[in-house]
């Protein structure tokens, strides 16, 4: 279900060229907070994957919500004790 959403989220990702040593700008709107920079797109696309996979992770910790995209949806692990 991760791999599927984490597929579905990269999929919508959003990409542009700004000033900066690393011109490549990447950010998937549906998952707040979620860009990363590179020197070239596919760094780019790794780096945007790698803090997507973090978001993802921390916000399932924290029981926070995920939204759904595509109709995926990944719910929070239930805090305990």
């Amino acid at each position: 279900m991760i791999q599927e959403y984490i597929e579905q989220a990269m999929e919508r990702a959003h990409y542009e060229i700004i000033k900066d040593e690393e011109p490549f700008y990447g950010e998937i709107k549906e998952c707040p907070g979620v860009w990363a920079t590179g020197k070239t797109l596919e760094e780019c696309r790794r780096n945007l994957r790698d803090v997507l996979d973090g978001w993802i992770y921390i916000r399932m910790c924290k029981g926070l919500s995920i939204p759904s995209i595509e109709g995926v949806i990944i719910r929070p692990l239930e805090r305990v004790g």
